[in-house]
């Protein structure tokens, strides 16, 4: 059971550390998709799309009949499981547009809101696994909501009754809302939406309360569509796209509001001033995943042939396709401010980072890959099964999958794969680095006579060892379309061992003792929670300290030396101690903040259990350079090896060290940067926009922002020459 202290927004968990490795947007790049919905059950990250694969090349409008499933342990590596549920087969629906995604946390399983194409309501579906089946479990098989009958209620004046989402609280409540367009009863006008609604599901799932409909107003730029909620910190979050194409937000304390408009969250997508997007309209879906936020949302990338993208052909057959109407979904990660407003995305190729490594010895669907090219894929669907979802390699010219950061162990020794095939010199063919790398192996496919029926096919492979950057599964033949390929798996003595963190000097630090906050315990390598010494919202070291620079945590140089800093809540430093015997010991810790309220942070015992108090630490000067001692209770301990958690638990607050036990003899000193000679340094705001610069003089550099200008506020200094850098708050 996780154990909490309290922080600046509330009871702050223990977190995860990300691992560096890069992911390719967008995460299919061999059909086009659109309108994603996210969620997370905390083994996998869910991404559920539609499709505009149906859309002619010269499509003058939507053409939207399915709804795709994906889903992700790493970030980095997809498994696309094809369609999951198709309105062409199901009676009562006409299309399925852009639908929402969520875990209950009461029973467990998955639900999707979908709209019955451009109006015609609002369904409910739910299943164990994101490859289904799914099933709808409302009484009666009934809609929830339904514009001409057949529903449990009506559209409530809503213009377009689609575009729904659906959100479960802490306590299980769960909540769906929906709603677009403009009309004279319910108008979308700049600063006064009110065009969507929400409701709350019964426990059952088997229907909703008709009598909690409230209207979700909002103010901000005119709204079009795409409401969604979250929650982050005890704060709920709806989201919704607006009329010029943005992602916009407002921030409440209920999930029904109201919402007070806080920004813009997504800007049309461009990457290096490039638009991305055709600039057209977007959808998005957020979720969190070990201790990671993510948004889902589309783009036009693959259909303008961004960055070297292979364009696909449109459903006809025809090359250049309408970017308007064959979109892409992409993946990438986002923060938050130390106020809890959310910081705008940006846009990346990359997508997120790889946080964990990729076990080569399951069985995976064959769609399971970091990137893609010359492949297609094929869906079998039908109501009540799971989707036969098929890689139909394009082997006559270059074609393959690539697999990211798999970990291997001690050896790989063969790799099975089930696949059709309908000619005698189809085979696959596995590479490391590159798809003409080094040669691992090759297994021959059989001839099965056709693509319906499949067959094992096993092959030995050598050099596959320890943790392998990238695999190529390149599929060559003599012909397009004549293999289908099902799934595949590797055979081997397991992944590699993890290897344990260790204290920082060797040997667990012996209380009593001074401990300072940079001599964090070394990571270890391989995956599970014994092997991450810290964990750090962004992986760079932003510290001046030069110290441990190849790690996430900021070190700053300040205090008896060396300091962490640039500290958000939710971030931790763990170190390994040995208690000489059972009994209580004093905690001391010197700090600093330059902010008013809010610092704080607190030490758990073992990552679990909170040993003394949380420790608020309040403005100690005015650019985090004055460092003061304060008082942490006392930790109950009993004799043996332990690990200690420091969490800090309240926004921007500097650690020099901490103490455990009597150190009575060891002398401490508090430290303060004063200006003695002039020096120009360059002046950033909290979001690192620079705003200028300033020279500073003797005295202490709040009273060098104060004369040249600069109003109240948090600052970040960087020097013009050299690399120190620091805080500043010109609050006092």
């Amino acid at each position: 059971m996780k154990k909490y202290c309290m922080g600046k927004f509330g009871l702050v968990a223990v977190g995860i550390l990300a691992t560096a490795a890069l992911a390719d947007n967008p995460i299919s790049s061999y059909h086009y998709l659109a309108d994603p919905g996210a969620a997370s059950d905390g083994t996998y990250f869910y991404v559920i799309t539609d499709s505009d694969d149906p859309a002619a090349a010269n499509a003058g409008d939507y053409d939207i009949k399915a709804l795709y499933g994906f889903r992700t342990k790493d970030m980095k590596n997809w498994t696309d499981f094809g369609i999951i549920y198709d309105a062409r087969k199901v009676d009562g629906i006409g299309a399925i547009w852009a639908s929402g995604i969520a875990v209950n946390p009461n029973d467990h399983r998955l639900y999707i809101v979908f709209p019955d194409g451009g109006g015609g309501g609002i369904g409910l579906i739910g299943a164990d696994s994101i490859a289904g089946p799914w099933t709808n479990p409302v009484s009666g098989g009934k809609k929830l909501i339904n514009n001409w009958g057949g529903g449990l209620a009506d559209c409530d004046g809503i213009g377009w009754c689609f575009d729904p989402a659906i959100f479960f609280d802490d306590d299980g409540q769960g909540y769906f809302t929906f709603g677009g367009g403009s009309s004279d009863s319910r108008p979308a006008n700049n600063n006064n939406n009110d065009i969507f609604n929400i409701y709350k599901l019964n426990k059952d799932m088997k229907g909703f309360d008709v009598s909690s409909k409230t209207h979700l107003k909002i103010g901000g730029p005119k709204a079009m569509e795409a409401s969604y909620i979250h929650k982050y910190k005890g704060k709920y979050y709806l989201s919704y796209s607006t009329a010029d194409l943005r992602i916009a937000y407002g921030m409440s304390d209920s999930p029904m509001g109201p919402y007070e408009y806080k920004g813009i969250f997504m800007g049309n997508p461009s990457i290096g001033g490039q638009n991305i997007n055709a600039n057209n309209n977007n959808h998005h879906g957020i979720a969190e995943f070990k201790g990671h936020w993510y948004v889902a949302y589309h783009d036009r990338r693959i259909a303008n042939g961004y960055d070297g993208l292979e364009k696909i052909p449109a459903e006809d057959g025809k090359a250049n396709p309408t970017p308007a109407f064959h979109r892409s979904v992409s993946v990438d990660e986002f923060y938050y401010n130390s106020d809890g407003t959310m910081k705008e995305l940006t846009f990346t190729k990359e997508g997120p980072k790889q946080i964990e490594n990729f076990d080569p010895y399951d069985w995976y669907p064959a769609l399971t890959s970091s990137k893609q090219k010359g492949i297609r894929s094929r869906s079998n669907w039908s109501p009540g099964k799971v989707s036969e979802h098929l890689l139909l390699p394009l082997s006559s010219k270059e074609s393959w999958i690539r697999v990211s950061g798999v970990d291997f162990g001690a050896a790989a020794t063969g790799f099975t794969v089930l696949a059709g095939s309908t000619a005698d010199d189809n085979k696959i063919e596995i590479h490391t680095g590159s798809a003409s790398g080094t040669l691992a192996g090759t297994c021959t496919l059989k001839n099965t006579g056709n693509k319906s029926t499949f067959a094992e096919n096993k092959c030995d492979v050598e050099g596959l060892k320890g943790i392998v950057d990238q695999i190529f599964l390149v599929f060559k033949g003599s012909k397009d379309s004549t293999m289908a390929i099902k799934a595949w798996g590797f055979e081997g003595s397991g992944s590699t061992p993890p290897e344990p963190q260790k204290p920082y000097d060797g040997e667990a630090i012996k209380l009593p003792a001074k401990i300072e906050a940079e001599k964090y315990d070394v990571p270890g390598t391989g995956r599970g929670g014994d092997v991450d010494s810290y964990s750090d919202s962004e992986g760079e070291n932003q510290g001046d300290a030069d110290f441990r620079a190849d790690q996430g945590v900021d070190i700053v140089l300040g205090g008896t030396g060396m300091a962490i800093g640039y500290t958000a809540s939710g971030e931790w430093l763990e170190y390994t101690v040995d208690v000489p015997a059972d009994g209580s010991y004093d905690i001391k810790v010197s700090a600093s903040t330059g902010m008013e309220n809010g610092a704080s942070f607190c030490f758990l015992l073992d990552g679990e259990t909170l040993i003394g108090d949380t420790i608020k630490v309040p403005q100690t000067g005015e650019d985090w350079s004055v460092y003061k001692e304060f008082d942490g209770g006392k930790a109950t301990l009993t004799k043996g090896t332990h690990v200690i958690r420091l969490l800090v638990t309240g926004d921007n607050v500097n650690v020099d060290w901490f103490s455990l036990g009597d150190i009575s003899t060891i002398a401490l000193h508090a430290t303060q940067f004063n200006v003695t000679s002039a020096k120009t340094y360059n002046v950033y705001n909290l979001a690192g926009k620079r705003l200028g610069s300033v020279d500073l003089v003797a005295g202490t550099a709040a009273e060098s922002l104060k004369a040249a200008g600069f109003r109240q506020g948090v600052y970040m200094l960087r020097s013009m020459v050299g690399n120190k850098k620091f805080m500043v708050s010109t609050a006092r």
